[in-house]
């Protein structure tokens, strides 16, 4: 299954993804698919900031009745002329986040992190999260990118040094009181992809997650759509391990087999409202499946595996490489 967002602007037949376009791509997978909820949830983007506020709660109601909203997904950093807007702002986010209430749709997906290119940094701060968490705590507030800043070197939870990165998100939880495992999800997209190479940093990042957002609330993202295939970072997530000492010294939980399949999908399938069980078995006998099963089943070199690695992925893959390579091995032979 995937979850289908957007981007915003300032106006809806500006957004880089329609609501009509998304819409029409769900009808599609939802004929390839058996029944059920279908393989695609959808996002719908709110720009409260942008015009009158009540022309986008108006258009929220529209939404809603017109298809099936898993979430609203808001960028807090976006606005015009650079200035942002920020979750418990009386005029703005409280009364975005009654209306979501009022509509019976209780996910919120926000960016919060990752300050893009006019972006405000200051309202890319999850300080609100907490906040709001606290506020409502009958909504589910899901922090895209979970604060993480690229400019920021992941270490260990340091409430002196939490203006940005993750630990302004750890402490904007701990500021207001919300447990883990409460209404706050934590979602990994790109995030995961930039800090995957760095073992020491990865650690930290999966480890103040789980601990302080929770085990059963840190959900997988890719970004796909910018980077390509997922694979790769499937991949690494599979075979991540946080260092022993790093675990003993911060009380980081071991990721077990148990806990990436959290992760993986079935933190996000309790957030959705998904039954795993049962719609794992309803996929298996769609016609996406069957299409799947038919590449599988092309000759052996008819077809190229995009996902394919185009390199080493293991010790003995290395060793292999470098024998072939005369004893030496370097990467740009």
């Amino acid at each position: 299954m995937a979850v289908l967002s957007d981007l915003p602007s300032t106006l809806d037949s500006m957004d880089s993804l329609t609501f009509e376009e998304m819409r029409r791509t769900r009808e599609i997978i939802d004929r390839l698919s058996s029944g059920g909820d279908g393989r695609l949830l959808l996002h719908s983007i709110v720009v409260p900031n942008v015009g009158p506020l009540q022309s986008q709660l108006d258009l929220m109601q529209a939404r809603a009745e017109a298809m099936s909203v898993a979430a609203w997904k808001i960028y807090t950093p976006y606005g015009p002329g650079g200035r942002g807007w920020f979750l418990d702002d009386p005029d703005v986010g409280i009364p975005f986040i009654e209306k979501s209430r009022s509509l019976g749709i209780n996910r919120i997906a926000a960016h919060k992190g990752f300050p893009l290119q006019g972006f405000s940094r200051e309202h890319a701060s999850p300080r609100d999260i907490g906040v709001v968490a606290k506020a409502f705590p009958d909504m589910h507030f899901i922090v895209y990118h979970s604060g993480y800043d690229p400019q920021v070197d992941e270490g260990p939870y340091d409430a002196a040094n939490a203006e940005r990165g993750v630990n302004s998100l750890v402490k904007s939880l701990l500021d207001n009181g919300i447990p883990p495992n409460s209404n706050v999800y934590a979602e990994l997209g790109t995030t995961w992809r930039n800090v995957m190479s760095d073992p020491t940093q990865a650690a930290h990042v999966l480890g103040k997650l789980l601990t302080h957002v929770g085990e059963d609330r840190v959900v997988w993202g890719t970004d796909c759509i910018w980077y390509g295939a997922p694979q790769p970072q499937i991949v690494a997530f599979r075979t991540f391990q946080i260092d022993p000492e790093l675990r003993d010294q911060y009380n980081y939980p071991e990721l077990t087999p148990e806990l990436k399949a959290k992760v993986f999908g079935l933190n996000a399938a309790r957030l959705y409202g998904v039954d795993p069980e049962a719609q794992r078995c309803a996929l298996d006998r769609d016609e996406v499946e069957r299409f799947r099963g038919t590449y599988r089943d092309l000759d052996v070199g008819s077809h190229e595996l995009t996902w394919a690695p185009r390199g080493p992925i293991s010790r003995r893959d290395m060793l292999r490489y470098a024998w072939e390579q005369g004893g030496r091995w370097s990467p740009w032979r």
